[in-house]
């Protein structure tokens, strides 16, 4: 028998992910993190939305690199992380869905990157100069540009930049402007899934397809994805658990309430049921008291 709230897949979504294997693209970040293991691919795009740099050469410091600054704090797992020969640091995260944190994220992600790069005692201006580059396949800031580029200046004087050294990029395949190169338009093109004859498009689909028939990347992605949703299942499982609790402890101190029964005597009956702390038989008392001024009946 299999505990409670434990999700075991079957056939059905086996062949669910499979599918969704045969139909990802390179919008997909698990698949362009491993097409742009291939530093050509990888340097070329960078040229392609930088290039006004000179960039000689790439080096890969980790594949797909993880970083967990510490035990309490929110890891991170980077798409494409590179080096250039100036030890410049890049990190490209492929955005397939929409989303309105992109500015917060990326600012934790230079945090994090940060402290990797400067080790204790070091002097600051040892720190690397850095971009962080989102492509994104929906809109960004609801505006139409290809490409919003950021760097911190000064609010009462505009032309002031701070020289952090680090520069923030959000890339758009829906955009309509025409503000960036027709080689960078092309490859917005292809994320948001249309296949054009540019010769590094057609290189970058090649290598799309070569990846998918890689059985070991294939059986990786399906273990994540399945890894995933047991996650996902289990989290909802506890929520929904946690859920009906904070109804049944609600309950109990609306009725406790209707017998008469004092805050202190309902604290210490669901100090003993519940093991709860002090602070969270407040909220539960607080919650009481807006359920029963909105009537709500449990």
């Amino acid at each position: 028998m299999k505990p409670e709230g434990f999700f075991l897949p079957d056939d059905s979504v086996l062949q669910e992910i499979e599918l969704k294997w045969m139909h990802i693209g390179i919008s997909n970040d698990f698949l362009f993190g491993k097409v742009m293991q291939d530093p050509y691919l990888c340097q070329k795009l960078l040229e392609r939305i930088l290039p006004d740099l000179a960039i000689d050469r790439i080096e890969y410091p980790e594949l797909q690199k993880s970083i967990r600054p510490d035990s309490a704090a929110k890891s991170i797992r980077l798409d494409v992380y590179v080096k250039d020969s100036a030890q410049t640091v890049y990190d490209i995260e492929m955005q397939a869905v929409s989303s309105t944190n992109l500015p917060r994220r990326s600012r934790y992600y230079q945090s994090i990157i940060d402290l990797q790069l400067l080790d204790a005692g070091q002097d600051y201006d040892l720190l690397n100069s850095s971009f962080i580059i989102f492509i994104c396949r929906d809109a960004v800031f609801d505006c139409r540009r290809h490409i919003y580029t950021f760097r911190s200046c000064c609010l009462e004087d505009p032309s002031l930049i701070l020289e952090d050294a680090t520069t923030r990029i959000f890339l758009s395949a829906a955009g309509k402007l025409d503000d960036v190169s027709p080689q960078l338009k092309a490859f917005l093109d292809y994320v948001a899934g249309t296949i054009s004859d540019d010769s590094y498009v057609q290189e970058v689909d090649l290598a799309v397809r070569r990846a998918k028939a890689n059985r070991k990347w294939r059986h990786e992605y399906m273990t994540l994805e399945m890894k995933e949703r047991i996650v996902r299942r289990q989290a909802y499982a506890e929520g929904e658990a946690k859920g009906k609790n904070i109804g049944i402890i609600i309950g109990m101190i609306l009725a406790f309430r209707q017998n008469q029964l004092t805050d202190s005597d309902i604290a210490m009956q669901l100090m003993q049921r519940f093991s709860l702390s002090e602070d969270e038989i407040l909220d539960y008392m607080r919650a009481a008291d807006e359920a029963d001024a909105r009537g709500d009946i449990y």
